[in-house]
């Protein structure tokens, strides 16, 4: 297990309060009815998000799931890139395209997430095979969530990762609710790496709340793969702050616990201060300075154009001609 120095804790530290200001700002606006669609916000997971963002090198892939927005952020895209996406604009990273659940920018090897959750742990596999075909030691990483474990793909996934032993990062987000059923409901056990022992893939589990355990955990995991062992299977369990919609269904006391007692930037930022890494005025400035870069992301998304409508069909494999194809069935028919 490698041993993280202060700079790393500290940038670590950073990396979160990113996140975490990036999310909670586009909850506000969410708010304000300028986010078209849906917003999945992963809010009280920047511990898990921070880690897998510093173990995956540029030369790796990701695909992430519907709350993933921490990761593509630290991954390398443009914050305010990044953020007009979200808010469905032109200059946005996918051009409004990809909106909130649909972000990719293979650039920073951001390789895209789907709506359809489990559906990326079928795609994970190509680049996977791919890069062991090249003799490549690089890394196919995947972020699902304990929801997805349920899904056919998550077995047929495993299943090959296991028999051709491919470069798969697979990267279990265990905030313990699928929407709002329970992870105890849903499966005959909480630790849900437990099911993948059978397929031999390489297992592990960790507090997902905790920077330091987390990262170490996901660096030993992409040692491990690039090595050229096979897939690795880490679980991180944490807890999502938001309520899948506005009515909590959950435990009040649940929440406060997990956002009093186990905040991982509240952790991160006792463990820094009692070791001494920095002091509070330092901790102050990073935090002021995070919170005001945030905010001009935030302005420019807001003030950058919509797409042009007559782009609708730019991006796609083949241009059908839609409107004319309409009208002429509309004669057909007749």
């Amino acid at each position: 297990m490698r041993t993280l120095s202060k700079e790393t804790i500290l940038k670590l530290y950073k990396d979160m309060l990113l996140v975490r200001d990036f999310e909670q700002q586009l909850e506000q606006v969410h708010k304000r009815g300028l986010i078209p669609g849906l917003l999945h916000t992963g809010v009280g997971q920047e511990a898990t998000f921070a880690a897998l963002a510093y173990a995956l090198e540029k030369t790796d892939c990701f695909f992430p799931d519907h709350r993933s927005h921490g990761i593509c952020l630290l991954a390398g895209s443009p914050g305010e890139k990044l953020m007009a996406e979200i808010l469905g604009k032109a200059n946005g990273v996918c051009g409004g395209r990809g909106g909130s659940m649909h972000l990719a920018d293979p650039s920073v090897g951001n390789f895209g997430g789907n709506v359809v959750e489990g559906s990326m742990m079928a795609t994970v596999l190509g680049p996977a095979l791919a890069w062991k075909m090249r003799g490549e030691k690089r890394v196919a990483a995947v972020i699902i969530g304990d929801g997805t474990v349920g899904r056919g793909e998550f077995n047929e996934s495993l299943h090959l990762a296991s028999i051709w032993k491919l470069p798969v990062f697979y990267c279990l987000v265990n905030n313990q609710y699928a929407i709002s059923t329970h992870v105890t409901e849903a499966h005959p056990t909480a630790n849900l790496s437990e099911l993948v022992t059978g397929y031999r893939i390489a297992t592990g589990q960790v507090d997902g709340n905790d920077i330091v355990a987390a990262t170490q955990a996901a660096l030993d995991a992409v040692d491990y793969i690039r090595s050229g062992k096979g897939a690795f299977f880490l679980e991180f369990h944490t807890y999502r702050w938001a309520g899948i919609f506005s009515g909590e269904i959950r435990d009040p006391e649940e929440v406060r616990m997990w956002k009093e007692d186990k905040d991982p930037i509240r952790r991160a930022r006792t463990l820094i201060l009692t070791e001494g890494m920095a002091q509070e005025s330092e901790l102050v400035e990073t935090e002021t300075s995070v919170k005001k870069q945030v905010s001009q992301w935030l302005e420019y998304a807001i003030q950058s154009p919509a797409p042009d409508a007559a782009t609708a069909l730019d991006y796609v494999y083949a241009n059908m001609e839609v409107l004319g194809r309409w009208e002429e069935k509309q004669q057909f028919n007749r």
